[in-house]
């Protein structure tokens, strides 16, 4: 699907279940890397990210089996998940300079620094990062920024490190709970899920496992903002609501009516959304994922608001491309000021990464006419099928080659 045709102005009513969390099952796909034996995991998302993890395993000598094999995807930001492991279980790990979407600077100096922490030489040679030990042996890590890679990858390579391994500064968000989780489950001997210190505890060797993956709070949390922008009911089911928890406060701030359950979220919206201030944060604070996505809402609000991005710094990739459907939008460094402006305009607009992608169908929504969405790569990224998912809605919304 390189192009996704969006008729706005259809309110939206009905309920989906929200797909497994990319953010939560790619790091668990890694981590199985640990154990030299079989691992089953559920509830795993049809995105490419997942079939390009699956490619790379592939070639590391990994055999999987999975419903619907895709293509091998060339390349994504959690390919540098993988170092961590092969690490802690090897001893080596050789990669590339990760990739993914063009949101900004996304340094693995933390990466690094842990790694080295915990005995490893780091080398870098003919644009690939070298990192070896003989021996991992425990160590206290601190990370002057919660950085969730940086905490996954410290978290699989201390598993066999000797001794005690505690990080300090760890990143907080559910994916790295479920993580933990998942580790524990394989026999390793994990303490501080959730919080901000974890404590490590090495050992000799895992098990075989099964797991399942919580619902995607991202993509859960898109499909609120689309049900704000296009107004209308929807019962999203398979989320925990306590994972969205800033981004839910933000949506009543907004005039969305909510009812929370223990997996489920009904979102009710009447009217036009209130343009207000938002700052996007490590969790639990508002997530930068879902940064692009209540601009859109914002952009066909009603009122002025500001947006703050505080995490990456090219995060406001969809802004010009919002313009473009008519949105009132001006970037003053790390903050955008938004002025709301019912309906939008539908245009061709492009797509320029995942979730800004995802921005535009949701602003597409809240459109006069037809916006047709390019580069509808970077979406699938991230959404099983987001034509699928809001066309079961009700919206008048389809993809093409």
């Amino acid at each position: 699907m390189s192009v996704i045709q969006v008729q706005g102005l259809r309110s939206l009513k009905g309920e989906i279940k929200i797909q497994g969390s990319k953010n939560a099952v790619l790091p668990i796909m890694a981590a199985a890397v640990l154990h030299k034996g079989t691992t089953v995991i559920h509830n795993v998302p049809r995105i490419q990210d997942v079939f390009c993890m699956l490619g790379i395993l592939e070639r590391i000598g990994c055999i999987y089996s999975l419903d619907g094999q895709e293509e091998y995807i060339k390349s994504m930001r959690s390919s540098i998940i993988l170092s961590g492991p092969l690490l802690g279980r090897l001893g080596d790990a050789v990669t590339s300079f990760p990739g993914g979407c063009s949101i900004g600077q996304r340094p693995i100096d933390l990466h690094l620094a842990a790694f080295r922490a915990l005995g490893a030489v780091i080398e870098e040679k003919d644009e690939k990062l070298s990192a070896s030990a003989k021996t991992l042996v425990g160590a206290d890590i601190y990370f002057p920024f919660p950085s969730v890679g940086a905490t996954e990858n410290a978290l699989m390579a201390a598993v066999y490190a000797k001794g005690i391994t505690v990080i300090h500064g760890a990143a907080k968000e559910p994916e790295i709970t479920s993580l933990c989780e998942f580790l524990n489950n394989m026999g390793a001997i994990i303490h501080g899920a959730g919080t901000s210190r974890l404590a490590v505890t090495g050992v000799t060797g895992l098990h075989d496992s099964e797991f399942i993956v919580a619902g995607d709070r991202i993509v859960a949390g898109t499909y609120l903002t689309a049900v704000m922008a296009a107004e209308g009911n929807v019962l999203l089911e398979g989320i925990c609501p306590g994972h969205l928890t800033a981004a839910l406060s933000l949506a009543e701030r907004m005039g969305a009516e909510l009812k929370l359950f223990k997996n489920q979220l009904e979102i009710s919206m009447r009217g036009r959304p209130d343009c207000v201030d938002v700052v996007t944060e490590p969790y639990p604070g508002f997530p930068t994922d879902l940064q692009s996505q209540v601009m859109a809402v914002m952009a066909s609000g009603s009122g002025w608001g500001r947006v703050e991005e505080t995490i990456f710094e090219g995060r406001f990739g969809a802004a010009n491309e919002l313009k473009k459907l008519g949105a009132d939008i001006v970037i003053e460094g790390k903050r955008a000021i938004v002025h709301g402006l019912y309906p939008l305009k539908g245009n061709c607009v492009t797509a320029p990464d995942l979730r800004g992608g995802a921005a535009l169908v949701v602003a597409g929504l809240a459109g006069e006419g037809v916006t047709e969405i390019s580069e509808c790569h970077h979406i699938e990224r991230g959404y099983e099928n987001i034509c699928r998912d809001l066309s079961s809605l009700g919206a008048a919304i389809r993809g093409k080659e």
